[in-house]
This record gives structure tokens, sequence and C-alpha cells, in this order.
């Protein structure tokens, strides 16, 4: 019983924490949005709880309500980052110097070996 208490206590916490995190959250995008947008944009001002819906709104087409687990930008990088870094080791020296000429000249990190330097004036 002692243990089960103690996960209520948290439970409620962490709820408490949550609302008033949400309230504080709403309240700062409604006053920027209150500073902001009617003098830029002759817009209209928001209440607190219209600015609580765009929060809301803002996280289902951003991010959804999906749990990450993890760091906030998922798990796919660390495999991936992984996946690059066994691939380059297993390279030869002559391979990796290739993937590197192919990096150089393909993604614009200086300029091609056959085109020549235009003449300075």
């Amino acid at each position: 019983m002692r243990g089960r208490g103690r996960w209520v206590f948290k439970g409620a916490a962490f709820l408490g924490f949550a609302l008033v995190a949400v309230a504080l959250l709403s309240f700062v995008v409604m006053s920027l949005w209150n500073q902001l947008v009617p003098s830029l944009f002759s817009g209209p001002s928001v209440s607190f709880w219209q600015a609580a819906g765009l929060l809301v709104m803002t996280r289902i087409l951003v991010g959804g309500f999906r749990g990450h687990g993890g760091p906030p930008w998922g798990g796919r990088h660390r495999h991936w980052r992984n996946h690059t870094r066994e691939r380059w080791e297993s390279m030869t020296p002559e391979e990796r110097e290739r993937l590197r000429e192919k990096f150089k000249h393909g993604c614009g990190w200086g300029p091609p070996d056959d085109v020549a330097e235009p003449p300075k004036p």
C-alpha cells in the first residue's frame, strides 16, 4: 500500500506540473501573438483558450502525440549514423578516397578538376 500511494502522489504531481506547463506556454503564446500579429499583420488578438488551441493544433500538425522515448530527434539518426560508420570502416583506403572525391565534386565542396578557372581581368 505504501508503494501505491507514492505512485499516486507522483502521478498527481506530474499531472499538476503538466497543467502548469501548458497554462504557462498558452500564456506565452497568447502574449507573443497579441504583441506581434495585430501590429505586424493587422490580424486579430487571441484569448487564452485560443492560444491553448493553437498549441494543440501545432503539436498535431508538426509532431503528433506519439511518445518518442528517446532523444528529440528520434532513434533513426542513430541507426543511420551507425550504419554509415560500419560501411566506412569496411571500406578500403582507395574506396574511401574515391568517396571523398565524389562528395568533393558532387556536393560543391570544390571545383571539378576538368574545369579551368576563368581568366582574371
